[in-house]
């Protein structure tokens, strides 16, 4: 089941300024701020030095709304024109399998639903009219 339904903004290495920026220009309540930094050590993949500061996840409260954020990756493609996306959660697996399956019909894949260590069921999915969902379960495999 859908829990909820969010405005997900993304930066171009500029994330931590545009969390400041956001916090005072929208009087925003910053909830948590992940970096690419925080994410756990993965020899095969290291995280390199210029991301680490970088924003991989901010969430901010606007009102009685949620807003979200996050920066691209080094080296990631950046399009004008694609800074907002649509985070989608839902508090089980097989729903969020589901509704990214729903959305692949005439659309393009990002990432494939996969377990991440924020959590067990997150794809990203470019639907047939191009807008570009978030797909992540907050629950369990129920």
């Amino acid at each position: 089941m859908i829990k909820g339904i969010y405005p997900y903004l993304v930066t171009n290495g500029n994330g931590q300024e545009a969390v400041k920026f956001y916090e005072k220009a929208l009087n925003a309540k910053v909830l948590g701020v992940q970096t690419f930094g925080d994410m756990p050590d993965n020899p095969e993949h290291p995280t390199p030095e210029e991301a680490k500061n970088r924003v991989m996840n901010a969430h901010l409260k606007v009102g009685d709304t949620d807003l979200m954020l996050s920066d691209t990756f080094p080296g990631m493609p950046y399009q004008t024109g694609d800074q907002v996306t649509i985070a989608l959660i839902t508090d089980d697996i097989p729903s969020s399998k589901e509704i990214f399956e729903n959305l692949r019909e005439g659309g393009n894949v990002i990432m494939e639903m996969q377990e991440t260590f924020w959590s067990p069921s997150y794809g990203q999915i470019t639907d047939k009219y191009g807008v570009t969902w978030q797909i992540s379960a907050m629950g369990s495999n129920q």
